[in-house]
């Protein structure tokens, strides 16, 4: 049996989701990572995709985020997420308004690094769309 940490993922509206995992696969800014007990300290910044966490009673939880930062410590894990839904709830017209946003964003950055970071986000936002 694998050992339990704590684990809260928070969004700027609410808790989402806490308690004790097993396991949580997260969307890092370099790819995807797993943080599971006795995890070395991380400090992360996320990108827009699938949050998968597997909880010690068995339950598992699927959760679109759109972006954030995870901070991985001795205490435990806490996930600081712009906007999470779980996936059960999100539509595909949702994912497109998204998209749409970063379109628009691209169209009106006033700087190149702003242009490009909008991109990235449409691109990702678009891959999280074709895995749905």
């Amino acid at each position: 049996m694998a050992t339990a940490f704590s684990f809260e993922l928070v969004s700027p509206e609410k808790l989402i989701l806490s308690g004790e995992a097993d396991e949580v696969i997260v969307p890092g800014s370099e790819g995807y990572f797993t943080v599971m007990a006795n995890h070395a300290p991380l400090m992360s910044t996320i990108r827009p995709g699938i949050v998968e966490v597997k909880m010690t009673d068995g339950e598992t939880h699927s959760i679109f985020v759109k972006g954030g930062f995870a901070d991985v410590s001795p205490s435990g894990f806490t996930l600081l997420a712009e906007l999470a839904t779980p996936v059960a709830d999100l539509s595909a017209e949702d994912l497109d308004k998204h998209i749409s946003d970063a379109d628009e964003a691209a169209t009106n950055a006033k700087t190149d690094a702003a242009k490009e970071a909008a991109i990235q986000l449409s691109n990702q936002l678009k891959e999280v769309k074709a895995a749905l």
